[in-house]
């Protein structure tokens, strides 16, 4: 039988996980649709038999090509810091805080969340240290 993951996350980095998600899903969006890259045509004629530039690639296509297929990387370290979130959050019980969660997953701030539930921003940040810590144990 495979072993569940225990994890070793303080409540800082889960708090900043939880604020950033929503940013971290419309970035893996975006750079998900940069990552199609069409082929390279070849060249032909006394352009093939021309010595390249020794060291980095002179081509500027190429060169974007490179740096779009960095994005793979960060896209990778998103997707991790999205499920290790999206693993977490069937701990968390009350009413309260799942709604809270859910807002704030769903990109909105405390001040808004502390508007639609009639309370104040402050105690929106206490029911969220509750969620932390409902997570974390």
């Amino acid at each position: 039988m495979l072993k569940e993951r225990t994890l070793t996350m303080t409540p800082d980095a889960l708090d900043s996980m939880i604020t950033d998600y929503h940013w971290m899903v419309n970035a893996i969006k975006e750079m998900r649709s940069e990552m199609v890259i069409g082929a390279k045509t070849a060249q032909y004629g006394i352009e093939a038999t021309l010595p390249k530039a020794a060291g980095g690639v002179g081509d500027p296509i190429m060169q974007e090509a490179i740096r779009r297929s960095k994005n793979i990387k960060r896209v990778a370290a998103y997707e991790k810091k999205l499920l290790e979130v999206q693993k977490l959050v069937e701990r968390v019980n009350g009413d309260r805080e799942i709604q809270v969660l859910n807002w704030m997953l769903d990109g909105h701030s405390m001040r808004w969340i502390g508007k639609r539930m009639g309370i104040s921003h402050t105690h929106v940040q206490n029911i969220k240290s509750s969620i932390v810590e409902q997570m974390i144990e």
